[in-house]
C-alpha cells in the first residue's frame, strides 16, 4: 500500500477502469468491501453503480488511504447534442434532479474542484438513468451530461475536506444508446487522455503546498 501522497480514482465499473489498471500497472490491494488496486502514486476503487455506492466507496477510500485528492472518472450520457459521442469533459457543476432541497423544489448543487485548460460541462447525477428522449430533454434544461455517481463523490469529498475533480467521457447520446459497446470503444482514449494530460498536473500539485478551501458555492452540510 502507498505510504506517501497519492491520487485517488473512483470509477463505477471494471468495464471503465480496466485500461487504467493496465496502463498504470496497478496491483490488487483489496477485493472486499470494494475492489481496490494501486501503485505508489495512485489508488483506484471500483464503487459500483449509483449514488449510494459512490458515497460509500469514496468514504472508504478517504478513510483507508487518505488520498490528497479524488478523481471521479467514467462514462456519462449526453442529454442533448451539444457534446458529441466520445467527447471528454471536465465537470464544472453537478445537480441532483432527484434530490431537491427540502421544501424548495431547487436541486442540490455541487461544485467540483477545477483544473485550467480543459473543456467544461455540467452534469446531472441521479439514480434513475435517463433513457428516453423526453427524460434527456428534461435534464438538458439544466445539464449537458448525466451520470449516477458524480454528485456523491464531490459531496463526500467536501465532508472530508478533500479536493475532488470529475472527468467524464460521453458513452451515449440522444442518437446512440449503445452504452456498453461505446464504453469499450472509447475507454482507452479516455484513459490515455487522463494519464497523459490530467494526472501529471495533479501529481505536480501534490508536490506543492495546496489550499483546501472550498469553492464559495459548495456547502459541505448538504
Amino acid at each position: 500500500m502507498p505510504e506517501h501522497s497519492v491520487t485517488g480514482l473512483l470509477m463505477a465499473t471494471m468495464l471503465e477502469a480496466h485500461p487504467f489498471i493496465v496502463r498504470l500497472s496497478l496491483k490488487e490491494y483489496e477485493k472486499k468491501p470494494f475492489e481496490i488496486c494501486g501503485n505508489e502514486d495512485v489508488v483506484l476503487i471500483i464503487s459500483g453503480i449509483g449514488k449510494a455506492n459512490a458515497a460509500m466507496a469514496c468514504s472508504y477510500l478517504l478513510l483507508r488511504y487518505a488520498p490528497d485528492c479524488v478523481c471521479n472518472l467514467g462514462a456519462a450520457g449526453a442529454t442533448d447534442r451539444s457534446v458529441s459521442l466520445k467527447g471528454i469533459c471536465q465537470i464544472s457543476k453537478i445537480i441532483e434532479p432527484d434530490r431537491p432541497v427540502l421544501g424548495s423544489g431547487i436541486f442540490h448543487e455541487h461544485i467540483p474542484n477545477l483544473l485550467e485548460g480543459f473543456s467544461f460541462a455540467s452534469l446531472a447525477t441521479q439514480d434513475k438513468p435517463a433513457v428516453t428522449s423526453a427524460e434527456r430533454g428534461q435534464l438538458a434544461l439544466k445539464a449537458q451530461l448525466a451520470d449516477m455517481e458524480g454528485a456523491s463523490a464531490v459531496q463526500t469529498c467536501r465532508r472530508f475536506g478533500t479536493d475532488c475533480y470529475v472527468f467524464k467521457f460521453v458513452s451515449d447520446t440522444p442518437d446512440d444508446h449503445c452504452i456498453v459497446k461505446n464504453i469499450r470503444q472509447y475507454r482507452d482514449d479516455f484513459c490515455l487522455f487522463f494519464c497523459e494530460s490530467v494526472l501529471p498536473v495533479l501529481q505536480q500539485r501534490l508536490r506543492q503546498p495546496v489550499s483546501h478551501e472550498l469553492p464559495c458555492s459548495a456547502n459541505p452540510s448538504e
